[in-house]
């Protein structure tokens, strides 16, 4: 006979389990795992590493890759609403994704559609009063969106959203604490860059001085030699 107590210990356990089996992985979208390396990333999307763009250098290395599923896949680019996905990673580790679907392969579809279909994958959504920004911390201006439905735990966020213009959906998939690392390395490399535009600017007229001069001497022989006031 089960012992009461061992009995009581084991159904515990069993409960306590259910949510790690049943429990969705926001780290995941289409394979693509947060915090894994450019490389990886790369390889999975059918791209180059060296065609990832380096956006800031210090104090961290910002980095995005772009990928467009449409071209990658012959086989499902009739079916693939998604146009574009862009990837960005911190010191080489992806900690944030934004999803642009296609505006052809999603009109008509509602707000209520489109949760339903992410809710199959990621689970039971909250409706946040919130904004996020889905625009590349390379331009200078942030577009910030209104989120309409958010799968979140204490280690990942996915957020659904509808750009400004035009309304085509978009979707971003990040990581809390290597997005936190790399937003204040961003406003870091921002303050720095700043500081350092004039004496920059000083530089670039300094070489450019120097090339016009190097060229006016290549060409000063001849130009002397066949003047004529």
């Amino acid at each position: 006979m089960i012992n009461t107590r061992n009995f009581v210990i084991f159904i515990s356990l069993a409960m306590l389990s259910i949510p790690m089996i049943y429990a969705q992985d926001l780290s995941n979208y289409r394979g693509f795992r947060l915090e894994m390396n450019l490389q990886a990333v790369a390889k999975q999307a059918n791209v180059k590493p060296s065609e990832a763009k380096v956006i800031y250098q210090r104090p961290a290395v910002i980095q995005e890759l772009e990928w467009r599923p449409q071209s990658s896949s012959s086989s499902s680019a009739q079916a693939d609403p998604v146009e574009e996905v862009l990837f960005s990673f911190y010191n080489g580790q992806l900690y944030r994704i934004v999803v642009n679907y296609d505006e052809r392969r999603t009109t008509g579809l509602t707000n209520e559609d489109l949760i339903e279909a992410i809710s199959a994958k990621y689970g039971r959504p909250t409706t946040p009063v919130a904004k996020i920004i889905s625009s590349s911390p390379s331009q200078v201006y942030s577009d910030s969106e209104k989120v309409l439905a958010r799968w979140e735990d204490s280690q990942y966020s996915v957020n659904l959203f509808r750009f400004s213009y035009g309304s085509v959906p978009g979707m971003l998939v990040f990581s809390k604490q290597v997005d936190a690392l790399a937003q204040v390395a961003i406003i870091e490399a921002i303050r720095l860059n700043e500081q350092e535009a004039p004496q920059r600017e000083i530089e670039r007229q300094k070489k450019q001085d120097e090339e016009k001069n190097a060229a006016g001497q290549k060409v000063r022989p001849v130009n002397k030699a066949n003047f004529r006031p």
